[in-house]
């Protein structure tokens, strides 16, 4: 029995596949990393990570707790931190520490899996919705809550299909920093197409488009306190409700968009501005659920942003594979830049 009769409109469910679980992530050819490859001059690496630790507190996200370290134990309660082998073993030097994390996978710098955002869509045809993901896959099934069987886990569109596509591609920055500095924008079609345009930046199929706006940077400055209201009224974010900026993403074909900041687009809202049913979160419908694009957000981006700035380059290489670990919906990174 197919997974779904009608597909969202505009979504590109099937096209790869009808068991595909890797999405946009399929135009990441052996070409594509060639391309990529060849971005390298210099032989210089930035590190596009957050410490993990940061933000800090459950100040942005009340999920979200940072991650907490314990060290491991023997069997007779012992912690292995440090651990003397002359312990058990008379005349053995060796000492050594082993320990053990609780970590929320989203909370710093991150990719989501496709499992991360579903949509509530009448796949089946008969008038109902009911919770779906990308290409049909479906919640309380495929996507399995911890009161369901074999729960909390994403049977489909866990973060290890993500982790096994290899993800090493082209970056290509688009500093929104340089335009707007901190202050509060919603970046739309017209707007990134000057600011691309000013900055000499394209945009081709396969590449990983990455977007600083200098959120991350104030995080870090915000020491571990992050100040949620002063964050999210900062900065530019790409602005979800563009029909035009949708259009742009699906024709570029680009296979992730990573941002520094919490979300990639602007979760601000004023009164009114929706009716009816919809997303919160649009351009998470349109990418994780309707066209299988990856999304990461709180990269560190600045000091590969000054440097390309510098060289007159927004091109490199971009190495960045999430954990795999099967059924997650997210994953912590350590995104490393290639010039």
């Amino acid at each position: 029995m197919a997974r779904w009769q009608n597909r969202p409109p505009g979504s590109n469910w099937g096209d790869f596949g009808s068991e595909d679980q890797r999405g946009r992530m399929n135009l990441l050819t052996p070409a594509r990393r060639l391309a990529a490859v060849r971005e390298v001059r210099e032989g210089l690496v930035f590190s596009l990570t957050l410490p993990l630790d940061y933000p800090g507190g459950t100040g942005l996200w009340e999920i979200r707790s940072p991650p907490r370290l314990t060290a491991t134990r023997f069997a007779d309660g012992r912690p292995a931190y440090p651990h003397h082998f002359s312990q058990d073993m008379p005349g053995a030097t060796d000492v050594v520490c082993d320990d053990a994390v609780t970590l929320c996978l989203q909370y710093s710098t991150q990719w989501d899996a496709l499992a991360h955002c579903g949509s509530e869509f009448d796949a089946d045809g008969d008038g109902v919705s009911e919770g779906v993901f990308y290409n049909g896959f479906r919640a309380g099934r495929d996507i399995a809550g911890p009161d369901e069987p074999g729960g909390p886990c994403a049977h489909a569109l866990g973060i290890e299909n993500l982790a096994r596509a290899g993800v090493q591609g082209r970056g290509v920055l688009v500093d929104l920093h340089a335009e707007y500095g901190r202050a509060p924008a919603k970046v739309g079609y017209e707007a990134l197409m000057r600011i691309m345009a000013s900055q000499r930046v394209e945009v081709e199929s396969g590449d990983f488009l990455c977007l600083y706006t200098g959120f991350a940077d104030m995080v870090l400055e915000m020491r571990k306190h992050p100040d949620r209201e002063r964050l999210y009224r900062s900065c530019a974010a790409l602005d979800g409700t563009d029909e035009r900026l949708h259009r742009f993403i699906d024709d570029s074909g680009l296979v992730a968009i990573c941002a520094d900041n919490a979300a990639v687009e602007s979760t601000y809202r004023t009164a009114g501005e929706a009716r009816g049913r919809h997303a919160f979160l649009p351009l998470h419908e349109l990418c994780l659920f309707k066209l299988g694009i990856h999304l990461a957000e709180l990269w560190y981006l600045r000091e590969l942003a000054q440097w390309l700035a510098a060289n007159a380059r927004n091109r490199f290489l971009l190495t960045a594979p999430p954990l795999d670990l099967p059924g997650a919906v997210g994953s912590p990174v350590t995104p490393l830049a290639t010039v």
